[in-house]
């Protein structure tokens, strides 16, 4: 048995004494119990023993909020996910990364409460990106009630590039609206411009060219020379159905320095269809000439009698004088 073993184990007796009554105490003393079971996780922490550690920061924080430190039990918890975050299923981060943030915003500490949960979120940003996006999103509500528009801004701009990786487009409008709203509070209008591009790039990912239209006619006017001259390019295209020019403009520098994820969108977004001109009649060389019927002149003739003799009114003939008619007159 290593030392620190043997340290960690003598923390832990220690814990357990604090926290029985007798003649003595009469009621547990939560405050050093706590403290103890902090030392006992520390020293299964340098052990290596990961699985006591973290049991032991959880036992520390059950008795910090017992005794109403709720500081110290937010504290203890975050100890805790740092402690198990490669051992631990990715649901239990993110339970233990919502109460911490909670005892935090309890003790009044909510830049503490949005910092954990951005802590956990970057753990399963990787292998569970649906739960890092809900955590992103809960920072940026605690920042923005703690007036930190800024901080806020920056928590659910993470959120939307995950979003737009997943290809979860629908959402990913949404949170970048929220995110151009963070910037309105706090007054960054080169934010909202570079935002707009991004959304019109999502909307023309969920192909929906009229959406994006509306999107750059709401926020275009924040936006900066070059990312109008683009996005004016982009949308001139779809509406002309221009497929050759849309490909350039999604492939335009400005684009191409965009954030990775946007990057990378432009190059994934369906292209208009171009409309193909009507095909023209082709007329062959040394065709033989079109066939009359020897019957159509003759059966035209019979017609025109046919129609003559159904006329109601027959034609009137007058007959010419002669010179005597003339004389009499």
């Amino acid at each position: 048995m290593s030392v620190k073993l043997y340290e960690a184990r003598e923390h832990v007796k220690a814990a357990e004494k604090f926290l029985k009554t007798g003649l003595l105490r009469w009621k547990p003393d939560y405050d050093s119990a706590a403290d103890e079971y902090s030392q006992a996780a520390q020293c299964f922490r340098i052990a290596r023993d990961l699985v006591n550690s973290k049991d032991c920061h959880l036992k520390a924080s059950d008795c910090y909020k017992k005794n109403r430190s709720f500081f110290h039990a937010a504290k203890a918890l975050e100890n805790a996910i740092i402690v198990c975050k490669e051992t631990a299923l990715p649901d239990e981060i993110y339970s233990l990364a919502t109460e911490s943030s909670s005892l935090y915003q309890q003790h009044g500490s909510g830049d503490s409460g949005a910092s954990v949960l951005d802590k956990a979120a970057k753990i399963l940003e990787e292998n569970s990106p649906e739960l890092a996006v809900k955590l992103f999103q809960q920072a940026a509500d605690v920042s923005s009630t703690e007036s930190s528009q800024h901080q806020g801004s920056e928590y659910i701009s993470k959120a939307s590039r995950i979003l737009v990786k997943l290809q979860w487009y629908d959402q990913a409008v949404d949170s970048l609206r929220r995110e151009i709203g963070f910037h309105q509070e706090s007054g960054n209008t080169g934010a909202i411009g570079r935002l707009t591009v991004a959304i019109v790039l999502v909307q023309l990912a969920r192909g929906d060219a009229v959406a994006a239209e509306k999107a750059y006619k709401e926020w275009g006017s924040n936006c900066e020379v070059a990312e109008m001259q683009t996005l004016e390019q982009i949308l001139q295209a779809y509406d002309e159905e221009d497929r050759e020019s849309a490909k350039r403009a999604l492939a335009s520098p400005f684009i191409r320095n965009m954030d990775v994820e946007y990057a990378r969108l432009a190059a994934t977004v369906p292209l208009p269809e171009a409309m193909e001109p009507a095909p023209r009649a082709s007329v062959r060389e040394n065709a033989a000439p079109s066939y009359v019927s020897p019957n159509a002149q003759s059966t035209t003739t019979a017609q025109v009698l046919n129609e003559e003799e159904e006329s109601p009114y027959a034609p009137v003939t007058y007959a010419k004088k002669s010179d005597d008619d003339e004389d009499l007159c």
